[in-house]
């Protein structure tokens, strides 16, 4: 399938998706994406605009993809380095993944005020940044953590019961949908969040060996 037509853009938008365009490769792209001021409300408050981790090598095994930086990820500048980001850690390694060795990035790249979820015209405008990621990291396979990724891969009326655990064809890619570590971590240790998204994460280890 192809990827969900994006939001109608507004200049700003439009703006950001030339500029994400035109950059040659990562380390221009994250210079760029550093100084975006798409969103006033976002850059009037964030400390850090996260571009994202890469594996040193430039070639991951898999892109994790999440909504937007947290407290301590606009403090860091990097993502998933909270609590969300230590469970994250930890469930990967229980599925034969090394977080060294797969891209983490979020469909937002500025934390919202309070941590409310990113508005529609938030998410447009930072679209640009995200395909162009995907283009330069050319992987094939993709896990949306949470709704809000989900979404943005597979559809504004996704609901993700029903899309995870299973590879769903995005533009070439294989994107799996599965929840996100904040649910795991709301839900508790026994919860179902948890346990899904370890099998997921399981189940794409297994699909995305020698993949790199």
């Amino acid at each position: 399938m192809a990827a969900p037509r994006p939001p109608r853009l507004d200049a700003p938008a439009e703006e950001v998706a030339r500029t994400a365009a035109a950059a040659p490769d990562w380390a221009a792209l994250a210079t760029a994406a550093r100084g975006c001021v798409a969103c006033p409300e976002l850059a009037a408050t964030r400390q850090h605009v996260v571009v994202g981790d890469v594996p040193a090598s430039g070639r991951p095994r898999l892109v994790l993809v999440g909504e937007a930086p947290g407290a301590t990820e606009d403090e860091t500048g990097r993502p998933f380095v909270g609590r969300s980001g230590q469970l994250l850690d930890q469930l990967l390694g229980e599925a034969g993944l090394d977080r060294a060795e797969v891209a983490v990035l979020n469909i937002v790249k500025c934390r919202p005020p309070a941590n409310r979820t990113p508005k529609a015209p938030e998410v447009a405008r930072c679209s640009g940044w995200l395909r162009r990621q995907l283009e330069l990291l050319d992987a094939r396979v993709v896990v949306a953590l949470g709704l809000s990724s989900a979404k943005w891969f597979l559809g504004p009326r996704t609901v993700l019961a029903t899309v995870r655990g299973r590879p769903h064809d995005v533009d070439g890619r294989a994107v799996w949908a599965t929840y996100h570590p904040s649910a795991a971590i709301r839900f508790g240790p026994k919860g179902a969040p948890r346990a899904g998204l370890l099998a997921d994460l399981t189940a794409v280890a297994a699909s995305s060996e020698g993949t790199a």
